[in-house]
């Protein structure tokens, strides 16, 4: 006799009706019905949103379109290829790595390790719970305040990729963060991540549009490909437009610019 799988719960989603142009993406706002009453969660509230099977994906890559996971795979890819490395032989570590959307695509590329790291508990729990076998290890640490053993443990893995999909630039993963995760990756490895397409503008003046700027300046990331594409749909459906970088590690991130663009 054959086993069906239970199939993924539906969740019960509703949408403000009254002006969500209004609305910062980070402000963005949802009903969940459940049972007899509806609670409002901020898209970013990450943790209540892991807690649920298949909310995460039912949000945003089906209500809202999110086109980032297979993007930034499918140019880190190509870029790969390019340079005629083999995307097998590469070690990644991927910031931000929630219930494993991104690590899937790189799973599914047949990378040789990867490493899952994400601030939340429930991130790691939902990974666990949604794509078992998806990374090597996942560490739950902050990584704006690593502890000795933590980063002796982490540079162990010797990671020559860093990857980090849609969880730059709004508090998710801090400046501090990124920068710690980009120093452990060996010099003339590989970086992939995509940003929100206005921390790129020179009237953007916030921390981590300022570290991005200078790190494109200064040449200590040699960018290989940037393309500006549509991440997901607003509230409204207007299309969100952000970057999409994969480059090469030239050098560390120094402790002065760190500290400069923390805050």
């Amino acid at each position: 006799m054959s086993v069906t799988a239970n199939p993924t719960p539906r969740h019960r989603i509703r949408f403000p009706i009254t002006e969500p142009h209004r609305l910062d993406q980070d402000e963005a706002y949802f009903s969940l019905c459940e049972e007899d009453q509806s609670l409002k969660l901020r898209f970013h509230d990450y943790g209540e949103i892991y807690k649920r099977e298949g909310l995460y994906e039912q949000l945003f890559y089906e209500r809202l379109k999110c086109s980032s996971p297979r993007k930034v795979g499918d140019i880190l890819s190509k870029v790969l290829r390019d340079n005629r490395v083999e995307m097998t032989e590469l070690r990644v570590l991927d910031l931000g790595a929630g219930n494993g959307m991104f690590g899937e695509q790189l799973h599914q590329g047949g990378v040789a390790r990867i490493v899952g790291a994400d601030i939340a508990e429930e991130a790691r729990l939902a990974c666990e719970r949604d794509r078992p076998g998806i990374y090597d290890a996942y560490y739950t640490c902050d990584f704006c305040d690593l502890s000795e053993a933590s980063r002796v443990e982490l540079e162990s893995w010797h990671f020559d990729c860093l990857s980090c999909v849609a969880a730059l630039g709004f508090g998710d993963v801090p400046v501090t963060a990124f920068a710690n995760a980009y120093n452990l990756i060996a010099p003339g490895g590989w970086v992939a991540f995509n940003i929100k397409e206005t921390f790129l503008l020179e009237s953007d003046t916030s921390g981590f549009s300022r570290l991005v700027k200078t790190l494109l300046m200064n040449d200590a990331l040699e960018v290989h490909h940037l393309e500006r594409y549509r991440h997901r749909i607003s509230l409204d459906g207007r299309p969100l437009f952000y970057y999409a970088l994969v480059g090469r590690k030239e050098s560390n991130i120094p402790a002065t610019l760190i500290e400069a663009c923390a805050y």
